[in-house]
């Protein structure tokens, strides 16, 4: 299958020819709902990028899986849902992180109007720190 494109749109006979089927097959796929080419003023079928991508997945599922064009269909169906819901996780991640960015900056600014007091602060691990601790341990340890 032919993967030079430009930004035109192609005529039923070129893409036909493009793709090695019939005339008829491109005419079947939108009878069936599986292409939508757009129209010019004198009622031409024009092809687009995208209706080429779109048939060569059908061109794929038909020929090199042996589906059918009910399978096809619900093929199609199927990724463009997924599609869309990937967009909409994708969305909710961008608003998510937005969200998170925005109160973090927050609580930075104004750690005193949280509801819960937020004390940061940074460890300082030296080897009085450690002694303490050891020794705070065996004490423990010791009680019980």
């Amino acid at each position: 299958m032919a993967k030079a494109r430009s930004k035109a749109a192609y005529m039923i006979s070129a893409v036909a020819e493009q793709y090695q089927i019939h005339p008829q097959t491109l005419r079947l796929y939108e009878r069936e709902g599986l292409l939508a080419p757009s129209r010019s003023e004198g009622n031409t079928r024009l092809y687009t990028d995208d209706d080429l991508e779109r048939l060569e997945v059908i061109l794929k599922l038909t020929r090199e899986l042996g589906v059918n064009l009910a399978g096809v269909e619900i093929i199609l169906n199927m990724r463009e849902k997924m599609a869309g819901m990937q967009r909409q996780i994708e969305e909710f991640v961008s608003t998510l992180n937005h969200e998170i960015a925005i109160r973090a900056k927050r609580s930075a600014e104004e750690p005193k109007h949280s509801l819960i007091p937020v004390i940061q602060f940074t460890a300082l691990v030296t080897p009085e720190n450690e002694r303490r601790a050891e020794a705070r341990k065996r004490k423990a340890e010791r009680k019980q």
